[in-house]
Protein backbone atom coordinates (compact mmCIF):
# COMPACT_ATOMS: atom_id res chain seq x y z
CA UNK A 1 0.00 0.00 0.00
CA UNK A 2 1.15 3.50 -1.16
CA UNK A 3 0.37 4.96 2.14
CA UNK A 4 -1.42 8.17 0.40
CA UNK A 5 -4.80 8.97 2.05
CA UNK A 6 -8.05 10.63 0.19
CA UNK A 7 -11.38 11.66 0.76
CA UNK A 8 -14.59 13.84 -0.69
CA UNK A 9 -16.14 16.96 0.05
CA UNK A 10 -19.91 17.80 -0.36
CA UNK A 11 -21.54 20.52 0.26
CA UNK A 12 -25.58 21.38 0.17
CA UNK A 13 -27.82 24.24 0.48
CA UNK A 14 -31.02 23.81 2.32
CA UNK A 15 -33.68 26.16 2.59
CA UNK A 16 -34.15 25.61 6.65
CA UNK A 17 -32.63 26.95 9.87
CA UNK A 18 -29.97 25.00 11.19
CA UNK A 19 -32.28 24.11 14.03
CA UNK A 20 -34.25 22.43 11.70
CA UNK A 21 -30.85 20.48 10.05
CA UNK A 22 -29.31 19.77 13.13
CA UNK A 23 -32.82 17.81 14.34
CA UNK A 24 -32.37 16.17 11.29
CA UNK A 25 -29.17 14.76 12.24
CA UNK A 26 -29.94 14.07 15.80
CA UNK A 27 -33.35 12.66 16.15
CA UNK A 28 -33.01 9.29 15.45
CA UNK A 29 -36.88 8.72 13.80
CA UNK A 30 -35.60 11.64 11.53
CA UNK A 31 -32.26 10.56 10.42
CA UNK A 32 -33.82 6.75 9.24
CA UNK A 33 -36.34 9.10 6.91
CA UNK A 34 -33.85 11.00 4.79
CA UNK A 35 -30.40 8.99 5.75
CA UNK A 36 -31.71 5.71 5.93
CA UNK A 37 -34.03 2.96 6.91
CA UNK A 38 -32.57 1.42 10.55
CA UNK A 39 -30.41 4.25 10.78
CA UNK A 40 -29.61 5.25 14.40
CA UNK A 41 -27.78 7.60 16.43
CA UNK A 42 -27.06 8.37 20.32
CA UNK A 43 -26.47 12.01 20.36
CA UNK A 44 -23.64 13.20 22.46
CA UNK A 45 -20.13 13.42 22.05
CA UNK A 46 -19.49 9.84 22.93
CA UNK A 47 -22.22 8.67 21.36
CA UNK A 48 -22.66 6.38 18.12
CA UNK A 49 -23.59 6.79 14.99
CA UNK A 50 -24.93 3.65 12.44
CA UNK A 51 -26.27 3.60 8.96
CA UNK A 52 -26.24 2.35 5.22
CA UNK A 53 -26.13 5.57 3.42
CA UNK A 54 -25.44 3.18 0.09
CA UNK A 55 -27.81 0.65 1.64
CA UNK A 56 -25.15 -1.59 0.98
CA UNK A 57 -22.25 -0.84 3.34
CA UNK A 58 -22.78 0.19 6.85
CA UNK A 59 -21.14 2.68 8.51
CA UNK A 60 -20.49 2.45 12.28
CA UNK A 61 -19.27 5.50 14.05
CA UNK A 62 -17.80 7.10 17.14
CA UNK A 63 -19.36 10.73 17.71
CA UNK A 64 -16.22 12.53 18.70
CA UNK A 65 -16.93 15.93 18.19
CA UNK A 66 -20.96 16.91 19.20
CA UNK A 67 -21.23 20.60 18.59
CA UNK A 68 -24.98 21.76 19.28
CA UNK A 69 -25.97 23.30 15.25
CA UNK A 70 -22.55 23.19 14.09
CA UNK A 71 -20.50 20.59 13.72
CA UNK A 72 -20.89 16.40 14.26
CA UNK A 73 -17.66 14.30 13.35
CA UNK A 74 -17.84 10.77 13.28
CA UNK A 75 -14.87 8.46 13.24
CA UNK A 76 -15.36 5.06 11.80
CA UNK A 77 -14.94 1.91 14.06
CA UNK A 78 -13.16 -1.10 11.94
CA UNK A 79 -15.09 -2.46 8.75
CA UNK A 80 -15.81 -6.23 8.59
CA UNK A 81 -13.90 -7.40 4.95
CA UNK A 82 -11.49 -4.41 4.35
CA UNK A 83 -7.88 -4.70 5.26
CA UNK A 84 -6.63 -3.43 8.73
CA UNK A 85 -4.57 -0.19 7.74
CA UNK A 86 -4.36 1.94 11.04
CA UNK A 87 -5.85 4.49 9.14
CA UNK A 88 -8.84 6.87 10.98
CA UNK A 89 -11.49 7.38 8.82
CA UNK A 90 -13.43 10.27 9.91
CA UNK A 91 -17.14 12.06 8.37
CA UNK A 92 -17.33 15.67 9.45
CA UNK A 93 -20.51 17.76 9.09
CA UNK A 94 -20.16 21.42 9.31
CA UNK A 95 -23.37 22.85 9.77
CA UNK A 96 -23.92 27.18 8.78
CA UNK A 97 -26.15 29.26 8.90
CA UNK A 98 -26.85 31.15 6.00
CA UNK A 99 -29.56 34.06 5.85
CA UNK A 100 -32.97 32.14 6.39
CA UNK A 101 -30.99 28.52 5.30
CA UNK A 102 -28.13 26.64 5.81
CA UNK A 103 -25.40 25.64 4.47
CA UNK A 104 -24.02 22.07 5.07
CA UNK A 105 -20.73 20.64 4.28
CA UNK A 106 -19.72 17.10 4.73
CA UNK A 107 -15.64 16.28 4.55
CA UNK A 108 -14.89 12.48 4.41
CA UNK A 109 -10.70 11.54 5.46
CA UNK A 110 -8.74 9.48 6.02
CA UNK A 111 -9.37 6.96 3.05
CA UNK A 112 -6.52 4.50 2.01
CA UNK A 113 -5.66 5.29 -1.50
CA UNK A 114 -5.68 1.53 -2.47
CA UNK A 115 -7.53 -0.92 -5.08
CA UNK A 116 -8.83 -2.76 -1.79
CA UNK A 117 -10.84 0.47 -0.33
CA UNK A 118 -12.01 1.33 -4.09
CA UNK A 119 -15.50 -0.03 -3.67
CA UNK A 120 -16.24 1.03 0.02
CA UNK A 121 -14.46 4.62 -0.64
CA UNK A 122 -16.70 5.33 -4.06
CA UNK A 123 -19.52 3.90 -2.38
CA UNK A 124 -19.52 5.71 0.53
CA UNK A 125 -18.72 9.17 -1.48
CA UNK A 126 -21.41 8.51 -3.34
CA UNK A 127 -23.98 7.37 -1.15
CA UNK A 128 -23.30 10.76 1.49
CA UNK A 129 -24.39 12.69 -1.83
CA UNK A 130 -27.67 10.59 -2.37
CA UNK A 131 -28.49 11.25 1.22
CA UNK A 132 -27.91 14.81 1.28
CA UNK A 133 -30.25 15.13 -1.21
CA UNK A 134 -32.76 13.19 0.59
CA UNK A 135 -31.85 15.62 3.65
CA UNK A 136 -32.45 18.71 1.43
CA UNK A 137 -35.81 17.14 0.32
CA UNK A 138 -36.67 16.00 3.36
CA UNK A 139 -36.39 19.81 4.68
CA UNK A 140 -37.98 21.70 2.24
CA UNK A 141 -40.53 19.48 1.75
CA UNK A 142 -41.42 20.07 5.15
CA UNK A 143 -40.99 16.64 5.69
CA UNK A 144 -39.79 16.42 9.26
CA UNK A 145 -43.12 18.83 10.40
CA UNK A 146 -45.38 15.86 8.93
CA UNK A 147 -43.36 13.31 10.65
CA UNK A 148 -44.36 14.95 14.08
Amino acid sequence: MSGKLRGYAHRIDIAADTGRVWRAFVEPKALARWCAPGAGIKPRQGGSFRASVDRVSTIDAHIDVFDARRRLRLIHMEHDGLPGTGATLIDDFLLEADGEGSIVRLLGSGFPDDPAWDTYFLRLRAGWERALARLKVYLEKHMDKEAK
